[in-house]
């Protein structure tokens, strides 16, 4: 005797039809060239400027440019990137983190950087680092790369080149060579943290003075000191003085 059907004991007007009981098709796993395809139109957005938190606006006056690159050096670089993707992340823009284990998500979210739209990539093989990132820059609008071996001078110029047609801002952090000239250099000079005593105490606070310097003509020299962090996580400006 046949089974019997496992809708029998429906009513007929709430028995399924053939077609709703059709299994569906497999679908294939999207490759990186999909995913990046699907993502960009949502990451691109219109604007011309990402913004950044207040506390930076000495050091970015006109915001994060997309297309721009940026090379972030010295103790505190970290923080100060975080910080610079606080702002664009927390009002929609999605940033990416390419290769740098030392990345600590309380940290980043204290600074104001929304976890939902942030991640991290583990650090790519050399011989595909530059394929990575490329595959990135162009879907995310804020790409950090925190390299551990020397980049090549192509690599490099075809990265700048991809973040200038497809409009994301390229963040390098680190004190190592790096074959371009970035459109924007923050460099943390000097560094020193408050809060405790003669060789005991809770830390609180970081001073830090950073120096940004800019290849464009127009762009002004500028020195600022600041807290980062400061008790709260966030940065804290403290006075600026410019160059001239």
């Amino acid at each position: 005797m046949a089974d019997p059907e496992p809708f029998d004991d429906l009513p007929p007007e709430e028995r399924p039809t053939p077609e709703s009981t059709t299994l569906s098709p497999i679908r294939p796993v999207p490759t990186l060239a999909e995913v990046t395809r699907l993502v960009r139109p949502t990451t691109l957005a219109a604007e011309q400027v990402l913004p950044v938190l207040p506390a930076l606006v000495d050091l970015v006056p006109d915001g994060l440019r997309r297309g721009s690159s940026l090379g972030i050096s010295g103790p505190g670089a970290r923080s100060l990137t975080m910080a610079l993707m606080a702002r664009a992340t927390s009002v929609g823009s999605w940033a990416t983190v390419v290769g740098d284990p030392d990345l600590g998500m309380v940290a980043a979210a204290e600074a104001g950087v929304a976890l939902e739209r942030l991640a991290v990539v583990a650090p790519p093989e050399p011989t595909a680092w530059g394929d990575v990132v490329a595959a990135l820059v162009g879907s995310i609008d804020l790409v950090v790369v925190a390299p551990h071996h020397r980049v090549g001078a192509a690599t490099v110029r075809r990265l700048m080149a991809r973040a200038r047609e497809r409009g994301s801002v390229l963040i390098r952090i680190g004190d190592g060579p790096w074959p371009e000239r970035f459109d924007l250099t923050l460099a943390v000079v000097d560094t020193s943290w408050e809060g405790h005593g003669d060789g005991n105490g809770r830390l609180q606070l970081r001073r830090v003075e950073v120096l940004a310097t800019g290849r464009r003509a127009s762009f002004r020299e500028s020195r600022v000191v600041m807290m980062l962090p400061s008790p709260d996580g966030s940065p804290a400006p403290l006075k600026q003085s410019d160059s001239g």
